[in-house]
């Protein structure tokens, strides 16, 4: 079975696409009825789901694994423990499935990418969530050290009251595009026009 779109894909740093290739690889293999369970890279489409964030095909591809497979292959059952923490929600221990287990060298750059994207992912929600956190809070979603959580809140633009321990979240101005386009206008100016006289 050839997987070179995949290790093309790893070896770029493409994770994006993972998911993806390795669906369409999948599809196109059992079409052709070639038995492919044993050799298939399920830790690396897993992990490709959770990098794009989707859940939800995941959970679906571990449903597919057969248990010979999830109970030989020590990396899937890894992949799958980041799962489970992702699906409840369980922030810190996303963290400790990432860390507790020594992947190998094809998912290791792969795992280091989601951790970086899950932590901008992490980020984004407090940013969205508070307008204030304490340093303590924020090192906590985070998973980081205190000083490690301030100086990461500093360099994505947020303030740092040391006094009183809290990090204030710096809003962005909101930019609204008009999406309604001129002729749309005219028409619905022609509109109600007609409906007064």
């Amino acid at each position: 079975m050839d997987f070179s779109p995949v290790t093309d894909a790893l070896a770029v740093k493409s994770f994006d696409k993972v998911a993806d290739i390795c669906d369409n690889l999948m599809l196109q293999v059992a079409s052709e009825g070639i038995s492919f369970h044993d050799d298939w890279p399920y830790a690396i489409h897993l992990l490709g789901f959770f990098y794009v964030d989707d859940c939800d095909s995941a959970r679906f591809l571990w449903k597919t694994i057969p248990t010979s497979v999830k109970e030989s292959n020590p990396e899937v059952a890894a992949a799958w423990r980041i799962g489970q923490k992702l699906w409840t929600n369980d922030y810190a221990a996303v963290y400790e499935a990432i860390r507790g287990f020594d992947w190998s060298q094809d998912a290791k750059d792969m795992v280091a990418a989601f951790s970086d994207v899950y932590t901008k992912r992490m980020f984004q929600l407090l940013f969205s969530a508070y307008s204030t956190i304490t340093i303590r809070d924020l090192a906590l979603f985070l998973v980081m050290t205190e000083d490690d959580a301030t100086t990461y809140a500093v360099e994505n633009g947020w303030t740092v009251d040391a006094v009183s321990q809290m990090v204030t979240v710096k809003k962005q101005a909101i930019k609204r595009e008009q999406k309604v386009d001129s002729s749309k206008l005219q028409r619905l100016t022609e509109y109600v026009f007609h409906l007064e006289h």
